[in-house]
């Protein structure tokens, strides 16, 4: 089912507080890692061809928008989140005229193509840095630059105009000789920060948006945007710059400050996200504009995307993806339901009234969460946690993200040495933990990294059991680009897609009901039984419809809540099982015992 026979809500269903409803409302966005998703040229990466080819395998899922992951020209240094040029498409991917094959195609199907945008910096190989770099260039202001501090030679260490660390490991300043200064980099020193306090540089990234909306496609999903707007003193000066107002805070375990609190959601941000509505998408129907938002509170969110403050329709928190962690990303504790439910939650509750949320356990900065908080240790164990998380995220209020793969239930990579990674946080995180700051054992970096690194996402998608997956040809002469989970034999894309029970048949139901039941797609939310250890349950209502989601997030058997029980009354039939990660009979059964179990979620038409 895509957008050409998707129920349209009707106005009196209210969505984000706008009127009429956005198109949105009940649609389902698939994210596509391209140089992991279908490689046709045989050079072990994904390109743009290979997507169209599997267009009909997306419109068969019933997903309404394909957001890509960057395919602008790039050196990779970090797979493509550092643009050299936002007006071509990078020689790995294809080119120009594929991208429009694309595009054609895609909406010949009623699948709309949503580019990821990257401007809280560039490539440090793009003309404007490279321009920059001479201090006499009307470019010279485009980035971050500072002298070294006063009584320090240039380039050595401690002549960094702050202490800030970079989130990829080390120092975010670089030296930069030819200029003589240092340039900010919040991540790889090859991602110069923009300097949006200068209105040059923002009129620059909303004539290239244009020029894109303008070629055909449906939005951005916008990188790391809420770090666009910095944090400075009366004078303009950085924290912990020499004379700065503002401190740096304090040192952590690498040696580094955190730029984070100075970065993020910084005091023009509204500004310039309201300025890039007016330039960009006021006048144009049918678009979708999403920022990632490090930094971003769930009340913020629900500013941000009240349709009322005319800044962008979605944000992508990260609250609740945090929590197996403690203080370092690196350093992982136990999952536990109730921590899930609480942040999950909050970004509910926010935007009760207005504003929107995005729905999303994985992507392509995200490990697999079958494996990260599910059970990937045999087959029933995958199939029915993966259907549990899956359930659980899209029977709330929303819009619902599957990154490629989710729908099959593809796990982790299991890889368990350092040179099987290729991504650019994981190496120099390693690096900068285990030999140098020396806060983090070889063994539990390790562990870390197979639980949470980001390359676990980025393993080539499972087409088939042939020798890659079917993400290239049995036979091609060049590997793919990062290692084949071995465990394709199993699972891939060949094998569920005509098996109704298997994890992809699963969330084909998903997407219908979201895209055919008004409740689902808007529906008011409510917690029940909030202090459930196993069960997370919640009810969604719309006029005098009202549906109950329980879904028990652990191995093990569970009591179902009292709360709940309350709800059941006299318990249930099968009639009203609407959704079950066993079926309705199994449902009616646990329910009637009083308990679900293992991995078991049940949706209820009460």
């Amino acid at each position: 089912m895509t957008d050409f026979n998707r129920s349209v809500l009707p106005v009196a269903v209210r969505s984000n507080g706008a009127t009429p409803n956005p198109w949105w409302a009940n649609a389902v966005v698939y994210q596509i890692y391209p140089r992991s998703f279908q490689d046709t040229n045989g050079d072990g990466i994904g390109d743009l061809k290979g997507i169209t080819s599997r267009l009909d395998y997306l419109a068969d899922l019933g997903v309404d928008v394909l957001w890509l992951s960057p395919v602008y020209r790039s050196p990779q240094d970090d797979n493509g989140y550092d643009i050299s040029d936002y007006q071509d498409i990078d020689p790995l991917f294809g080119t120009l005229e594929d991208m429009d094959e694309l595009l054609a195609e895609a909406h010949r199907r009623g699948l709309k193509i949503v580019m990821d945008l990257v401007v809280n910096h560039t490539s440090d190989e793009h003309a404007w840095f490279q321009a920059s770099r001479d201090k006499d260039d009307p470019h010279a202001d485009w980035y971050w630059w500072r002298p070294a501090r006063p009584g320090h030679e240039p380039g050595t260490p401690g002549a960094e105009p702050n202490r800030w660390g970079s989130y990829f490991g080390g120092s975010a300043w670089q030296y930069d000789p030819k200029r003589g200064e240092y340039y900010l980099h919040q991540f790889s020193r090859k991602q110069p920060d923009l300097n949006w306090e200068n209105p040059e540089v923002r009129k620059a990234v909303y004539r290239m948006m244009n020029w894109w909306m303008d070629r055909g496609i449906d939005g951005f999903r916008m990188d790391v945007i809420t770090l666009i707007s910095k944090h400075l003193d009366g004078h303009g000066r950085l924290p912990g710059e020499v004379g700065s107002e503002l401190s740096e805070g304090e040192i952590g375990e690498e040696g580094y400050t955190d730029a984070g609190p100075f970065c993020s959601d910084g005091p023009r941000l509204d500004e310039f996200l309201a300025e890039m509505r007016r330039e960009v998408f006021e006048g144009r129907e049918g678009y979708m504009n999403v920022g990632e938002a490090p930094g971003i509170t769930p009340e913020r969110n629900e500013f941000i995307t009240d349709p009322a403050h005319k800044e962008l329709d979605m944000l992508f928190l990260f609250d609740h993806v945090g929590v197996d962690q403690e203080g370092s990303k690196w350093n992982t504790v136990p999952f536990e339901v109730r921590n899930l439910r609480a942040r999950l939650a909050d970004q509910q509750e926010a935007v009760r009234n207005a504003g929107w949320a995005s729905l999303f356990f994985c992507n392509h900065d995200q490990p697999r969460v079958v494996s990260r908080w599910g059970d990937d240790s045999d087959r029933e164990s995958r199939e029915l946690s993966a259907k549990a998380f899956g359930m659980l995220l899209h029977m709330h209020r929303g819009t619902p993200y599957i990154y490629e793969g989710e729908e099959l239930g593809m796990t982790n990579a299991h890889f368990t040495k350092l040179d099987q990674y290729r991504d650019l946080e994981a190496i120099n995180a390693y690096r900068q933990r285990v030999e140098e700051a020396r806060c983090q054992s070889p063994e539990s970096m390790m562990a870390a990294l197979a639980l949470i690194g980001r390359d676990n996402s980025r393993t080539p998608m499972q087409w088939d059991a042939s020798r890659y997956a079917g993400f290239t040809a049995a036979d091609a002469a060049t590997e793919p680009w990062i290692g084949v989970n071995p465990n394709h034999v199993e699972i891939n894309a060949a094998e569920e897609f005509d098996d109704p029970d298997s994890v992809y048949g699963f969330y084909k139901k998903l997407i219908a009901m979201r895209h055919g039941n008004a409740t689902v797609a808007t529906g008011e939310w409510n917690l029940v039984a909030a202090d459930s250890e196993q069960v997370y349950s919640f009810t969604r209502t719309g006029g005098d419809d009202t549906i109950l989601v329980m879904v028990n997030l652990t191995g093990r058997t569970a009591r179902v809540p009292a709360e709940v029980a309350r709800l059941l009354g006299n318990g249930v039939n099968e009639s009203q099982v609407l959704l079950s990660t066993y079926d309705a009979v199994h449902g009616v059964k646990s329910i009637a015992r009083g308990e679900l179990a293992r991995w078991e979620g049940v949706v209820i038409q009460l």
